[in-house]
């Protein structure tokens, strides 16, 4: 039984190291002998065509713990590889800088505002004694005066540092700040709509995806549906990096991936916001009852998924040097596949980002796999479904309950009488055994 718990927990990386094992006994082998699957080159190949998926993915376990779905994501994917590839190559006020310098500056100023919110009042709860109930006690110095003019101060920073970029072309550091924060804007509009229409997540997510695309294939130009980006001609030199080896040993989009899962597991583990994430998805209406601020926790998990997928859009335009209005077709399901494979919960409340990673991993693993075997494109979309399925099967029930049936007709097997005897014969059986007694 013990053995069958371990087998239960530890399920999902033994499917990981199944696919390691497929693909290193079934590589194909170079003209020097050597394992292609298992060559640093092709490892590294991996995690830098999951990159795009996994960021998504991550955003994507925040929304899904809390019992929510985002379906936009791919469609706000494609609308940040336009956002940079006009920034990237057009100077002046375009609309592509007209929505996101707006947004980055409005990012700057309620980020400031709510963190300094926050300290001013930790240092007043500090000031009371030990031990004594605290009362809600409106200061507006600490509430209002000093975060208002800290978001004031840093609005003013990113304004000055952005605009007059807008006159030239935008640098890469200027591309990662004002591209996710209009993605930030974007979630956060999702969830506002959702919280306070008290709609479903599928329709609202559903009426953005739409939406954003066609406000990307604005962006872009009615004629346009490749917007090209090539570094040194019509774009920075810098735009490079992004896309480059990281001392040689590891690819820069795998490294903002990664990233992005080490932060979010530790904001979803070891922080309040991810104790209300759980506690949301578990129960709504008992985390509303117990004081958590449900409302608030939901538009940030949104805004979170939509920072992501504009990240991750950046990071196609670097690999791809391009931007497309339907760049991100698809995306949302190959997103919520990799997070479910890792073992979070469509219902919410259970799951964790180790498990997206897994997930992300066996995804880039399988289809790494099929490529080097040359299986066909759309052979391959059967194997991914079946995966899926077969994946989901485990994730969704216990190993013992997938084994009870076997244990069953092997115990029947072994006794003959209970095999005999029909399940409407048994009651008849025992009446018959009781009377025959003395």
């Amino acid at each position: 039984m013990t053995v069958l718990r371990l087998l239960s927990r530890t399920k999902l990386y033994w499917g990981l190291l199944v696919i390691l094992l497929i693909g290193i006994a079934f590589s194909p082998v170079s003209g020097s002998g050597r394992n292609i699957f298992l060559s640093y080159g092709n490892l590294t190949d991996v995690l830098r065509q999951v990159s795009i998926t996994g960021l998504v993915a991550v955003g994507m376990t925040v929304v899904i713990l809390i019992a929510g779905i985002d379906l936009s994501v791919g469609s706000v994917m494609a609308f940040g590889t336009v956002l940079s590839a006009t920034l990237l190559t057009q100077a002046g006020w375009t609309s592509s800088a007209g929505v996101a310098v707006p947004a980055a500056i409005l990012v700057a100023f309620a980020a400031a505002f709510l963190l300094a919110r926050f300290l001013g009042r930790g240092l007043r709860h500090r000031e009371g004694p030990v031990g004594a109930r605290r009362q809600a006690v409106r200061d507006p110095l600490r509430d209002g005066w000093i975060p208002g003019a800290a978001g004031l101060a840093l609005a003013a920073l990113v304004a000055l540092w952005l605009v007059p970029q807008v006159g030239t072309k935008f640098g890469v550091p200027a591309l990662l700040v004002a591209v996710p924060c209009a993605g930030l804007m974007v979630g956060a509009v999702s969830g506002a709509i959702i919280v306070a229409g008290r709609l479903q997540p599928f329709i609202v997510t559903l009426a953005m995806m739409v939406g954003m695309l066609g406000l990307s294939r604005l962006t872009a130009g009615q004629d346009s549906a490749v917007l090209p980006v090539y570094a040194g001609t019509n774009a920075t030199e810098d735009i490079e990096l992004l896309r480059s080896m990281l001392w040689g040993v590891l690819p820069v989009p795998g490294l903002f991936f990664l990233a992005a899962v080490a932060i979010f597991a530790v904001l979803l583990r070891l922080t309040v916001f991810g104790r209300y994430v759980y506690a949301i998805g578990g129960n709504e209406e008992a985390a509303r009852l117990s004081g958590i601020p449900v409302d608030r926790v939901k538009i940030a998990a949104y805004a979170f998924s939509g920072m992501l997928a504009t990240l991750a859009g950046i990071l196609y335009v670097a690999q791809y040097r391009q931007g497309k209005p339907d760049a991100g077709a698809g995306l949302e399901l190959d997103a919520i596949a990799a997070v479910v494979i890792g073992g979070t919960s469509l219902m919410g409340g259970r799951g964790a980002l180790a498990g997206t990673l897994v997930g992300v991993l066996i995804f880039g693993l399988l289809s790494n796999i099929l490529q080097l075997h040359n299986i066909n494109s759309n052979l391959q979309l059967v194997f991914k479904g079946a995966i899926i399925v077969v994946t989901v099967l485990l994730q969704e029930r216990n190993l013992a309950d997938l084994l009870a049936p076997f244990r069953t007709a092997r115990a029947a097997r072994r006794d003959p009488v209970a095999r005999s005897e029909a399940p409407g014969q048994q009651g008849s059986s025992l009446i018959h055994r009781e009377g025959t007694q003395p």
